[in-house]
């Protein structure tokens, strides 16, 4: 789940960072977007959705730490309050399923 959350922000990443609409660049995201949807797909198919798709949310944390190291964004104090809580969140949902 976390490298599918990976691959999820790093598509969208480089949608972002895309000059113009190249091509490529639109190729290139999708590319690693859809990997990203591929394992979460094999993910469901071994693991409960309960757990999983919360855990999922762990992205959110990931596009917070992109956004801050590539984009320059200004990490405020309520962002650093809303990813503990995320990352409390997997954490209790990752240690209380099977």
């Amino acid at each position: 789940m976390i490298f599918n959350a990976v691959c999820l922000c790093m598509g969208q990443l480089v949608w972002k960072l895309m000059p113009d609409y190249h091509l490529i660049y639109l190729l290139g995201g999708f590319t690693i977007y859809v990997i990203g949807a591929a394992i979460l797909i094999f993910a469901y198919r071994l693991g409960e959705i309960s757990t999983l798709q919360p855990i999922n949310s762990i992205s959110f944390v990931f596009s917070t730490f992109i956004g801050v190291y590539f984009l320059n964004e200004i990490l405020k104090p309520v962002n650093i309050i809303g990813v503990l809580f995320i990352i409390s969140g997997v954490i209790v949902i990752g240690i209380s399923s099977k």
